[in-house]
């Protein structure tokens, strides 16, 4: 296969070392690649006023595949509060580059693997007949959608006439919300199209049979949020009828779900939900597997071939600072697999994971995490291993 060219996003916080160490072990497996740096996140919209440059945006729509770090997001004021002084008092409004990305390419599926290593001190246990104890398998596989929903960005508070007249017109809203005034009102819109959520569900199930999985399980709340939740279900049953009977379709409800993600998670095979759902359900699973050290993402648009692949830990800008970098890279060396197989390097994510995997199963080699130590500068004197310590022990195994 011809040499790529990955564009480069570390971000903010801890992004940048994280991101550093799997190019590392992208490299000791044998990847070839040109590496482009292209400019994301805190640093930008406070200089430029722009999280997400167009600079930036021409480069990965050049060549189509980036690996992302992490990205620092603050409140409204607070992000308005840190312009420059040039730039303050202009209107800017900070919006989460990561949103930006998702929407400008239509980076519409997310997929969430939350796969259990064996030997990984942190993963769930509980308790089972008389007094033994049982460590289910967890091999769950989340796919959200992006760009709709919530997450949509589509918002006002004190809205405008028209939107206000508009919210006039549903009978619940009179009967709830018409005696309130208008600047006391915000209002967020949850919207989901027929088309993106087709997608989302196709490619669940595509994966389910592609994969083995027995099961496709919406993750929803449709007896309350009768029109979006309702609709995707809906389509669930007509596209599981007609297209792919072998797998079974489940429904649950997102607060069931959290529940019963702790009973029987070994159950579990495809899960699909809209953007917040899908947020909330990915952070519950990765749970079970060790935490954000452990959770990646792809996220991408089968039709332009662009895809952006980013651990769902955030900045944790905190430990950016400390002079021995101590996050747990694996979830970003992950991400980094997930890259692998989206451009059909198969074989070499299949490499590296089997590497973390006898690191995990070994326990000679553990970040502070896995130690169940506090995050503090000192954890490395004290027997965890550092960022690049942990990326060294995954090096030696592919060797």
């Amino acid at each position: 296969m011809a040499k790529r060219t990955i564009v480069y996003l570390p971000g903010d916080g801890i992004g940048k070392n994280v991101l550093k160490e799997a190019i590392r072990v992208l490299n000791a497996a044998g990847f070839e690649a040109d590496y482009v740096h292209a400019d994301i996140g805190w640093e930008f919209w406070c200089q430029e006023g722009n999280p997400l440059p167009q600079r930036t945006l021409d480069l990965i729509e050049k060549h189509k595949i980036a690996l992302f770090g992490a990205i620092t997001s603050k409140p409204k004021d607070a992000a308005a509060a840190e312009l420059s002084p040039a730039l303050q008092n202009q209107g800017l409004v900070y919006s989460s580059p990561i949103v930006g990305l998702r929407q400008h390419f239509n980076l519409d599926i997310c997929m969430r693997p939350c796969r259990s290593y064996k030997g990984n001190p942190l993963n769930f246990i509980r308790r089972g007949a008389g007094s033994s104890i049982e460590e289910p398998e967890v091999d769950v596989v989340i796919f959200r959608q992006n760009t709709e929903g919530l997450y949509g960005g589509v918002e006002w508070s004190n809205p405008p006439d028209k939107v206000y007249e508009a919210l006039m017109t549903h009978p619940k809203f009179v009967k709830n919300f018409s005696q309130t005034p208008r600047e006391e009102l915000s209002v967020s819109t949850r919207i989901f199209t027929k088309k993106a959520t087709e997608r989302i569900l196709r490619a669940a199930f595509e994966h389910a049979r592609n994969y083995g999985y027995k099961s496709v399980t919406v993750c929803e709340k449709p007896n309350v949020i009768r029109e979006t939740s309702g609709m995707m279900y809906k389509m669930a049953q007509q596209i599981q009828q007609s297209d792919y009977p072998e797998i079974e379709l489940w429904n649950t409800n997102i607060d069931a779900q959290m529940m019963w993600l702790t009973k029987n998670p070994e159950d579990y095979g495809v899960i699909v939900a809209g953007n917040m759902f899908g947020d909330i359900v990915s952070d519950g699973f990765a749970g079970l597997i060790g935490g954000l050290g452990f959770a990646c993402s792809a996220q991408f648009n089968p039709d332009s071939g662009i895809g952006v692949f980013e651990p769902t830990h955030g900045s944790a800008p905190k430990y950016a600072d400390y002079p021995v970098s101590i996050v747990n890279p694996i979830a970003m060396i992950e991400s980094a697999c997930l890259m692998l197989d989206f451009i059909d390097e198969n074989t070499l994510a299949a490499r590296i994971r089997k590497a973390v995997a006898e690191v995990i199963a070994e326990g000679k080699v553990r970040t502070y995490d896995m130690l169940k130590m506090p995050g503090r500068p000192d954890v490395v004197g004290k027997g965890a291993a550092s960022t690049t310590q942990m990326a060294d022990a995954i090096i030696a195994k592919l060797k």
